[in-house]
């Protein structure tokens, strides 16, 4: 089971909010939108820039909305099954097209050999291997490898065919004239071949490469087109409530979570210029000294209970909505803790799925996309930004973000769980934690108190 924000947070700092309160409203004939908007515009006027963190509903099965949501979702579903069908033939066809590369690149480093005299040697038989294997053995028993295994009598023939470079070195052999009236030939098919085939080798290895650009174009396509409905149809999901005793099976009834948190961080240059904070807080020495910032955030948490009913323009939402705000200080390391404990929780777990399921395999044939696309294989080790930079499903589904995460991973294992501790400042125990909880409790109460009174709501004291 998913940990609460309120729980995460206390885990992390090992308080609970220095402000709480707690607003009830119930009428069958208004709804969440209203009370929402007016939260989040009110917590935007208070400069707290709020993010939502939890956005969670479940409808009842007997109920139409279950229904409705369940069709968009199927729907939702299916398209970005078929493009994600359609995203793995054209991997396929990537992967492919890096194995012909990188055998073409393979074959054209022997004919570069062919131009470094202290290379050549070695160069050239390794070419004559190829073409024993690939070309000349196409002709069957009377191919050289064929004749020289097969038949008796021919048993010098690879190895005069190895060493020869013209039909003069052929003469000066101390072979019978059957063997060199074979290797004349065969050398001169060689030699043809050696002219051809590189121009070849280089004309074909560039309209592969060409190719690969247009495949990984078509795979970025594909991912743009598959974004919305993979995120849609993860949107869709509902979250599972069988044990509320709100949700009965056969009831019209829908459960919302939704969780806000703003933050405004404490301004030490402009409390001291206020006079809030001694003068000397204001230097440029004392702000150089200063490790950690302060925030004062409002978590505010919205739990709706309603029954929906369709309109022409869809789904009308009246019921019961509890609304709760809470105030908190946290520090700049304690809100870094907050989310990473926050992401290992499984709220989105679905989309953690389809990330391992997507750029797992595209991380490994990365250096081989960038190899050929960017035309500079040695320069490989980059190590932020060339790395993923043309990798075109990274970005889709968020895996700068898991890359961060990764390359932090050997940090993370290293610190303990539980509140975040550290040895605390004189000015910031004096200073800085009251001034910030002051804060924290003005915004918290201000936003409950202007709520209230603008409608009238019930308000409930805080447990």
């Amino acid at each position: 089971m998913a940990k609460t924000v309120p729980e995460i947070i206390k885990e992390v700092t090992g308080k609970g909010p220095v402000e709480e309160h707690k607003l009830v409203y119930d009428s069958p004939t208004e709804t969440l939108e209203p009370i929402y908007f007016f939260i989040l515009d009110l917590m935007n006027d208070l400069r707290l820039n709020p993010e939502k963190l939890v956005d969670n509903f479940v409808s009842s099965p007997g109920s139409q909305h279950f229904g409705d949501i369940g069709q968009r979702k199927t729907y939702m579903q299916n398209q970005g099954s078929k493009l994600l069908g359609d995203i793995n033939t054209v991997l396929r066809s990537i992967l492919n097209l890096i194995y012909d590369l990188r055998e073409f690149k393979i074959r054209l480093t022997s004919y570069n050999d062919m131009k470094d005299p202290k290379k050549k040697a070695s160069a050239l038989l390794s070419l004559k291997q190829i073409w024993m294997d690939k070309v000349d053995i196409q002709k069957g028993n009377s191919s050289i490898k064929a004749m020289a295994l097969g038949q008796g009598g021919f048993n010098t023939l690879i190895d005069a065919f190895l060493i020869v470079n013209n039909d003069e070195e052929i003469e000066k052999l101390d072979l019978n004239q059957i063997v060199k009236r074979i290797l004349k030939p065969r050398l001169h098919d060689f030699q043809n071949w050696l002219k051809e085939s590189e121009g070849e080798l280089r004309k074909r290895f560039e309209i592969e490469k060409t190719y690969l650009k247009s495949q990984v174009n078509s795979l970025k396509i594909y991912s743009r087109w598959a974004k919305p409905y993979l995120r849609a149809a993860q949107d869709l999901e509902m979250d599972v409530k069988s044990r509320d005793p709100a949700l009965v099976k056969m009831f019209n009834s829908l459960l919302l979570e939704l969780t806000l948190l703003g933050k405004n961080e404490l301004k030490v240059k402009d409390e001291a210029k206020e006079g809030t904070f001694p003068p000397f807080f204001a230097t440029e020495k004392f702000l150089n000294s200063v490790e950690e910032k302060y925030y004062s955030c409002v978590l505010v948490e919205f739990k709706f209970r309603g029954i929906p009913s369709r309109t022409q323009q869809g789904f009308v939402v009246g019921g019961r909505a509890e609304v709760t705000f809470r105030g908190y200080v946290l520090t700049g390391s304690e809100l870094e803790k907050f989310n990473e404990e926050f992401n290992k929780s499984d709220l989105d777990d679905a989309l953690g799925l389809i990330e391992g399921a997507t750029t797992e395999s595209l991380e490994a044939l990365k250096d081989d996309i960038d190899e050929y696309i960017n035309d500079k294989p040695d320069e490989k080790k980059d190590e932020t930004k060339k790395e993923y930079g043309d990798n075109p499903f990274l970005a889709l589904f968020g895996f700068y973000d898991r890359k961060k995460r990764t390359d932090d991973k050997n940090k993370k294992e290293k610190k303990k769980t539980g509140p975040y501790k550290r040895h605390v400042k004189w000015y910031e125990e004096e200073y800085f934690i009251p001034r910030t909880q002051s804060k924290a409790k003005d915004a918290t109460k201000n936003i409950f108190e202007i709520y209230k009174k603008s409608h009238g709501m019930v308000a409930f004291p805080a447990k």
